[in-house]
């Protein structure tokens, strides 16, 4: 037997038997085939086994997890046991996840308002740990899930939209109330003019008593009875005026106001300009006018009493159509003193023009080129259009004062007209007195009153809106932006620094603790902190 290897490597190892030429081929070729049989039986069984190894490695783990989910998912639905689920799920190929999410859906659906729950929303869970522990130990189906969780959830909602409620209406009525510091201010300031003659002396003084009824001086008109309020007013004015010497400042107040507020300019004299104090228990009027300012303040009273009363009784939404019902909490509409701007004319029959102002704006800017603005014969300059373009306005609509379900208020004027803005206007005394203004005002009033005190919402602006009707002149908006009390006031930035006049129109009062601290700190730096009466009171900004 000889060994044959070939001289690149052990590839083939021939046998042969060197004793017989011929039958070495003979012994050659079985000793060939049973090796070559056996290395084809070693090569297949190399080649199939490990891809066979490596393909289980893959699919086992994920037909185990596929198992596991089948199990836990088999745990909260209808079939019978985990083995029948696994039966049908494991190959249908189908999403389970979605097939859940439908069938929650559907469940959702017929338990529409809660009503598939037993006991309705009254008899819904309070907390999500109740929900998962009376499920769990009941072990309900999806559908009964999907009910007690809607139930629970219009529960918390109702709860929520009720909380609002209560909120809005506790906010509104806290800008009725009168804040202690306030109080204590006036009555710190009637004690002074009580104890102290420089509280009592004249204003204006002498050297300017001829001012009064100037025409050539810039005339301004408050009727206020916030004694802080109208110091904020005129130091704000005078800070900011050009010519501070040419202004004359007329604040009307009533009888219990008047000690206080003559005590506080007669001690805190402002330097340049003439302040006025006059009561309107000074005032001589005709009988004819007190009887008008006594009618219309009954008339006023009775359509406030309505919507309050109707406040009481209505089940309104947040943010439905009754939510401005809650403007008859306001102060403002049952307050004597804004009422009377109507009788501006009668107030002051030496003047022909005169600049408004409420109480509770702040000056920002020179506002003397007001006086000689050209109203074109129209009574009242006032802000109509919008600083933030043509789609809004600077206030309100007219549909939000007026009830244009009447007849009498639809065939008249549109409501979707922009109102003009009150609180800073310029006023033609001479042309409101060439008008009817006032006697349209009265017969406005005397409309509302025959047709059930429904033709506007309680407020100074809504009759004043129809007896002005045609005679407002409209001027640039940013002399005027308004909306500074309300939760979320639309003007911030530039146009709050740009504006020459900011308005603090809504229940939140700068001097009111409700009041946003980003807008009160713009009227806040005209209050006089070091004053000795208002450390006293604890007045704070």
């Amino acid at each position: 037997m000889k060994f044959y290897i070939s001289t690149t490597g052990i590839k083939r190892v021939t046998i042969s038997n060197s004793t017989g030429g011929g039958g070495g081929g003979g012994g050659k070729g079985p000793t060939v085939a049973a090796t070559g049989a056996a290395a084809a039986r070693g090569r297949l069984s190399s080649r199939t086994v490990l891809p066979l190894v490596l393909v289980l490695g893959i699919v086992l783990p994920f037909l185990f997890v596929r198992i596991a989910f089948l199990v836990l998912e088999s745990a909260s639905s209808s079939c019978s046991s985990p083995i029948d689920c696994i039966g049908w799920r494991l190959f249908s190929g189908g999403d389970t996840s979605q097939k859940l999410r439908e069938e929650l859906t559907r469940a959702l659906m017929e338990g529409k308002d809660g009503n598939g729950v037993e006991g309705g929303i009254e008899g819904s869970l309070d907390s999500f740990d109740e929900l998962v522990k009376e499920m769990t130990s009941k072990q309900q189906d999806i559908k009964a899930f999907a009910f007690k969780t809607k139930a629970m959830l219009l529960g918390m909602e109702q709860k929520v939209q009720s909380a609002k409620k209560r909120e809005l209406m506790y906010w509104y009525l806290a800008s009725r109330g009168v804040p202690k510091s306030l109080h204590c201010l006036c009555l710190k300031l009637a004690e002074e003019y009580a104890v102290n003659a420089i509280a009592r002396s004249r204003l204006p003084s002498p050297e300017h008593v001829s001012r009064l009824a100037d025409t050539s001086f810039y005339h301004v008109v408050l009727l206020t009875d916030n004694v802080l309020a109208a110091s904020v007013v005129i130091s704000s004015t005078v800070e900011n005026a050009a010519n501070p010497e040419k202004l004359v400042f007329h604040i009307v107040t009533d009888k219990k106001t008047y000690t206080p507020m003559h005590a506080w300019f007669a001690i805190n004299s402002v330097e340049s300009a003439a302040v006025e104090v006059k009561g309107l228990h000074q005032y001589d009027w005709s009988q004819e006018v007190n009887v008008g300012v006594k009618q219309m303040l009954e008339i006023h009273r009775l359509i406030w009493s309505h919507y309050y009363n109707n406040l009481e009784e209505e089940d309104f939404e947040y943010e439905g159509e009754h939510k401005n019902c809650l403007e008859a909490l306001s102060p403002s509409c049952l307050s004597l003193m804004n009422h009377l701007r109507i009788y501006i004319p009668e107030l002051f029959p030496d003047l022909n023009k005169i600049v408004f102002l409420d109480d509770d704006v702040v000056v920002q800017h020179d506002i003397s080129s007001l006086w000689t603005l050209d109203l074109s014969g129209k009574v009242v300059g006032a802000v109509v259009d919008s600083w933030c373009g043509d789609n809004c306005c600077p206030g309100r609509k007219y549909k939000d004062y007026l009830n244009f379900s009447q007849p009498i208020i639809s065939s008249n004027l549109d409501q979707d007209r922009c109102a003009w803005l009150s609180g800073m206007n310029i006023f033609d005394l001479e042309a409101w007195r060439r008008t009817n203004i006032t006697t349209s005002y009265h017969k406005w009033l005397k409309l509302s009153l025959n047709s059930g005190l429904t033709l506007w919402q309680p407020g100074v602006l809504p009759p004043a809106l129809l007896a002005f009707e045609g005679q407002v002149h409209p001027i640039d908006p940013l002399w005027h932006v308004a909306g500074l009390g309300y939760r979320s006031p639309s003007a911030h930035g530039e146009i709050l620094e740009a504006a020459a006049v900011l308005h603090f129109t809504g229940p939140a009062k700068p001097w009111l603790e409700i009041g946003s601290p980003e807008v009160r700190r713009l009227w806040n730096r005209h209050v006089n902190f070091s004053n000795s009466f208002i450390r006293k009171c604890r007045i704070l900004g």
